[in-house]
């Protein structure tokens, strides 16, 4: 349990304390989000807070591993690794198109590079657990079925970072109740990352919430979508529990339904896929006469209610 409790606090101090000098240093380097027509904020503002994120996330995950190595406690060495190295990938992609810009299909076309690279190294569906007769083998379906996953979560997270504090706080909920499945099937890696990410997200939600000093961009917001999308396959996907498949799709309900939703939309209007717009579910609720604070506290508040039944799903006997 101390394991635990160092992998959280480590991730929260590092990333509350660090946040400040980040949101100073993406001033000076002008890595500011500028305000448009489909943009809620009236003001420009910096948004380089995928860094502090992830450095909150990676001293975190580096030091609680030594400590729990020296403790004697085993560790999948392949998958932690796979999703360190896939989930800075993406950070540096992140980092890149909140500097400069990229296309939405680079983007994609990386996402996708990443996922490859967690598959590789053993962070992969390969099989669904059936209630009523053991488990589905999915064979050659694994892949690609595996690459939809977290390629879609990744983008889900991406999508609903609309509001001040909206996708940390997702994350949050999604990541602590992720964490409680993953002890319930004694998954120790995916719990010390899923606590890291906990962690990293509260300590974010210091410069992120209303009103944001700090956004996470897209380096944040695909580092987080990344890490919840791999750690739900090694903490529960990959499990024997008979629920495994219907707990992370609740979980991550609000920002799954959201993506799926402005996916087909833009395709009925002949739009790219990833083509941003003023259609999400927090826009919606702006323009039905929610404040920017109580739009993102509904989502909140739906988050918490389906991340509960899929802990009561997933914890009864």
């Amino acid at each position: 349990m101390y394991i635990y409790l160092l992998t959280f606090f480590v991730a929260f101090l590092v990333t509350y304390l660090i946040s400040p000098v980040v949101r100073t240093f993406a001033t000076k380097i002008n890595a500011v989000d500028i305000p448009n027509d489909r943009k809620i904020h009236e003001n420009p503002i910096p948004h380089l807070g995928g860094l502090a994120i992830y450095l909150g996330f990676f001293i975190s995950i580096i030091l609680s591993i030594s400590v729990g190595q020296y403790l004697g406690m085993k560790f999948d060495w392949s998958t932690i690794v796979g999703i360190l190295l896939g989930g800075t990938f993406l950070f540096a992609v992140g980092l890149v198109d909140d500097i400069k810009g990229l296309r939405p299909t680079t983007k994609l076309i990386c996402q996708v590079l990443a996922a490859l690279v967690v598959i590789y190294l053993g962070v992969e569906i390969t099989f669904v657990s059936n209630p009523f007769n053991g488990v589905l083998a999915l064979g050659m379906m694994s892949i690609p079925l595996t690459l939809l996953w977290v390629v879609g979560v990744t983008n889900a997270i991406n999508l609903i970072d609309g509001l001040d504090g909206l996708a940390t706080g997702v994350t949050a909920i999604s990541s602590i109740t992720l964490f409680v499945v993953a002890l319930r099937t004694h998954q120790v890696g995916a719990a010390v990352l899923l606590l890291a990410l906990f962690g990293a997200s509260l300590g974010f939600l210091r410069v992120n919430f209303f009103p944001a000093s700090m956004f996470l961009g897209d380096a944040g917001s695909m580092l987080l979508g990344f890490v919840l999308a791999t750690t739900a396959i090694i903490g529960v996907l990959k499990t024997t529990l008979v629920v495994a498949l219907l707990v992370p799709l609740l979980i991550l309900g609000v920002p799954i339904f959201d993506t799926l939703f402005a996916i087909l939309r833009r395709m009925k209007e002949g739009k790219h896929p990833f083509e941003a717009d003023d259609k999400h579910i927090h826009h919606m609720l702006l323009r039905a006469g929610f404040h920017k604070r109580e739009a993102v506290f509904a989502i909140y508040i739906v988050c918490f209610i389906l991340s509960f039944i899929a802990l009561f799903m997933a914890l009864m006997r």
